[in-house]
């Protein structure tokens, strides 16, 4: 076989391999001479890259900010003497990127996001949703009234904030720095005890809405008598009506938040001593025995409706029945003409029927033959 071209040598079995050759370690004076030049060379490199970005050379593979893609910035391309182009800074913005001024106080977006934006932020007002405010009317005193209650204003710090919420909420139970206090100066004849131990320690806040002075103690141990009862209880349990629970001075009540849904309307709680003393007077029903026989008599009535009420329906649905039984069977052609007509045969029977009476039991028309007494209920098309 010839081949033209040139051939590799066999390999020389007397050589020794790669394996075998052994290289001989680096000495410390080939070590520093190694690192010396790798120095020298990074600097020559950095050296180039200031020169050319001072000497503003772009070319198609550098970036806008003037460095060569893929290649590492240097310490000095980034420092405070030479801003990159693409260093984003707040608090350089005296220029805008087409060269022109822009105001300080102009946000400018990012370079991607500029035609997604379409109002200045900054320069946008509170118009309150188009509701009135106190600069639209200023002699409005609800407008003006100082509503803390709801978000933080702005002159408060968070801190500041919490200890508002937190005093409030304690002036509202009139509890530890508003809570009255026990001079054991004053005149004992002027000092409000509890009702039932004489305990200087009273819930003010039930003396305060429903004037009862009873202590926390004696309001656990007393629940028949010092609970709380909710509008629909009074209403199905006492048999009240609306216009006597809104009566602030018959019945006095304490709205709290609606615990099962925060937008609905809040709860009136009464408390059940008072409620039992009107609903047990002369006023009202007169006796515990008078309210059950009341309740007793509701319930009938109730009852009755109910009754009457199924009763009527079920005689509308026996009428339809009926009448759309005799319809089906005429259209089938299942003979006998409309009640009443005479038949043209000897020895039958024609009916002369009579008035339409209501039966009082039914509540339907009954139809009663003259001549032999049958009846029959009118049924209506």
């Amino acid at each position: 076989m010839n081949i033209d071209g040139p051939s590799t040598p066999p390999p020389d079995p007397s050589a020794p391999s790669s394996e075998q050759v052994q290289r001989s370690p680096l000495t410390p004076e080939q070590i520093r001479k190694i690192e010396i030049n790798r120095l020298k060379a990074k600097a020559i490199r950095d050296r180039r890259e200031v020169d050319a970005r001072h000497a503003g050379e772009h070319t198609s593979d550098r970036t806008p900010s003037g460095f060569v893609a893929g290649q590492k910035r240097s310490y000095s391309s980034i420092s405070a003497s030479r801003i990159p182009a693409t260093l984003r800074d707040g608090r350089n913005n005296s220029t805008a990127s087409d060269g022109g001024v822009r105001p300080r106080d102009e946000i400018r977006p990012a370079q991607k996001f500029t035609k997604y934006v379409e109002y200045d932020l900054s320069k946008m007002t509170d118009t309150k949703g188009g509701f009135l405010t106190a600069e639209d009317d200023p002699h409005n005193k609800a407008l003006h009234e100082s509503v803390l209650g709801e978000e933080r204003p702005a002159h408060m710090t968070l801190k500041e904030w919490e200890r508002y919420q937190l005093m409030r909420s304690l002036r509202d139970r009139k509890a530890g720095p508003f809570e009255p206090g026990l001079s054991v100066l004053e005149d004992r004849r002027l000092q409000k005890t509890c009702y039932e131990c004489g305990s200087l320690e009273i819930d003010w806040k039930l003396e305060d809405v429903f004037g009862c002075r009873v202590c926390n103690s004696c309001k656990e141990r007393l629940p028949e008598k010092y609970s709380l009862l909710t509008k629909t209880e009074v209403k199905e349990d006492y048999l009240l009506t609306d216009p006597e629970l809104k009566d602030e001075e018959l019945l006095p009540h304490l709205e709290r938040p609606n615990p099962h849904k925060a937008t609905w309307n809040n709860m009136m709680l009464y408390l059940r001593y008072q409620v039992e003393e009107y609903a047990f007077s002369s006023k009202k029903w007169g006796s515990p025995e008078a309210l059950d026989a009341e309740f007793a008599k509701r319930e009938s009535q109730k009852k009755k409706r109910k009754e009457d009420k199924f009763r009527t329906k079920l005689h509308e649905l026996k009428k339809r029945t009926r009448v759309e039984a005799y319809r089906r069977s005429r259209a089938a052609g299942g003979g006998g003409g409309d009640f009443g007509d005479d038949v043209e045969q000897k020895g039958k029977h024609v009916h002369q029927w009579g008035r339409t009476v209501d039966n009082p039991e039914t509540g339907m028309g009954i139809k009663t033959c003259v001549g032999c007494g049958m009846e029959v209920e009118e049924l209506e098309f």
